[in-house]
């Protein structure tokens, strides 16, 4: 229906309140990004070493990247168990239960839904991000809810899920699924690599890039390529050889690399990669 009336269509005094509030709140975001900025490259404040969160937690290594490749999200107990120890549970014969707390597997959909569903009600914020990219998807019978999907990752991410950080920030940086708020974004990344979280220190060096700002780039991809983020050390490759960082960075990031790799490593899981478990 066409709007009536003689103000119809027209911005009012509300409207201009309204987006100068909006632009006042990302002026802030900002502000309080540029903050964070000299703090997320200090090693005294953290974001230097990986989120225990993220280590597998039968065998206590620190998961590879990408993590979808390299473990399994369990919806029972929201544990992501690496691909060794999820092929050393079969071998033992555990094979329709979860191998970290043995609560046997959901049955389809539904019963997917209901487990993870249990979590949230119980305000697990890992529960509250799975919860999120099935709205975002529209699988497990669930209708696609983009909006409804940003919801459950701000609450996931006010209740500290370095994950749901990630996502928002992608959300916010992109436009993807919510209005186009690089600050915003940034801020996110932020939050979640001063605890350690590797794709958002990584994309805070992509972000600085992006600025021109190289320096800044070479120094969060140093620390996610020392992290075992392959995606960084190569980053920081191409600026070596454009002249924006130098050998001694380069040979940093390759050992620092090297050595977090070789930490991930198990038999078990050189096995499951052999078997393509």
């Amino acid at each position: 229906m066409e709007p009536v009336g003689p103000d119809a269509g027209t911005p009012s005094q509300d409207d201009g309140v309204a987006a100068g509030g909006a632009d006042d709140r990302s002026a802030e975001a900002a502000t309080e990004a540029a903050r964070y900025s000299e703090r997320l490259l200090s090693e005294g404040h953290g974001g230097h070493g990986r989120w225990e969160g993220h280590r597998c937690p039968i065998c206590f290594l620190f998961i590879g990247f990408p993590m979808d490749q390299h473990a399994k999200m369990n919806v029972c107990c929201m544990k992501l168990v690496c691909i060794g120890c999820s092929l050393a549970a079969r071998q033992r014969g555990i094979y329709e239960r979860c191998p970290f707390c043995r609560t046997p597997r959901p049955a389809d959909e539904a019963s997917e839904l209901a487990m993870i569903q249990k979590r949230v009600n119980r305000q697990d914020p890992e529960a509250i991000v799975q919860l999120g990219f099935q709205y975002y998807y529209g699988k497990l019978g669930l209708a696609k809810d983009v909006p409804r999907a940003i919801e459950l990752w701000t609450e996931a991410a006010e209740l500290g899920s370095l994950d749901a950080h990630y996502q928002l920030g992608v959300t916010y940086y992109y436009g993807d699924g919510a209005r186009e708020d690089k600050p915003r974004g940034v801020r996110h990344w932020q939050l979640a690599a001063m605890k350690g979280d590797v794709k958002s220190r990584s994309f805070l060096g992509t972000d600085e890039f992006i600025k021109g700002n190289c320096e800044l780039a070479v120094q969060h991809w140093l620390i996610s390529a020392k992290m075992g983020d392959e995606d960084s050390l190569n980053y920081i490759k191409n600026m070596f050889m454009d002249g924006h960082a130098t050998k001694g960075q380069y040979a940093e990031a390759l050992w620092g690399y090297g050595d977090a790799v070789e930490e991930m490593k198990s038999h078990q899981r050189d096995e499951a990669k052999r078997l393509g478990a």
